[in-house]
């Protein structure tokens, strides 16, 4: 067996990449019941091997799913939560800069009676 490489799996569709998963799947299955006959020593080291192949398989599928998710909502008002960006929980909560530009009432009021005095130094 042979690891597969995730270049060659990205260019794959999602029902390609599926049928590859199900024969990587069948073939760990057969490697595990080799190695309950007494198989040799190749053939357990082959189950690592397998296993990291269903996982890069399993990671491209999420990661392309993903990718086209974010696509999808791109232009939507609310995204998953997911698929926001995670920062920080104190950054998440901040206010955003129009919300910190704005004044109250009280704040306009005294702006516009008691504006910034100017003085002009002499040299």
């Amino acid at each position: 067996m042979v690891a597969v490489k995730a270049y060659e799996l990205r260019n794959k569709n999602k029902a390609e990449l599926l049928k590859i998963l199900d024969e990587q799947k069948q073939e760990l299955a057969s490697l595990r019941v080799q190695k309950v006959a007494g198989g040799s020593a190749s053939k357990l080291h082959q189950i690592g091997t397998a296993r990291k192949n269903i996982a890069r398989t399993l990671t491209v599928i999420n990661q392309t799913q993903r990718e086209q998710l974010r696509l999808f909502y791109q232009k939507k008002k609310y995204i998953p939560l997911d698929l926001r960006v995670k920062k920080t929980r104190a950054m998440r909560r901040a206010l955003t800069p129009y919300e910190r530009k704005l004044k109250t009432e009280k704040q306009k009021k005294k702006l516009a009676h008691f504006p910034l005095r100017k003085y002009a130094v002499k040299a």
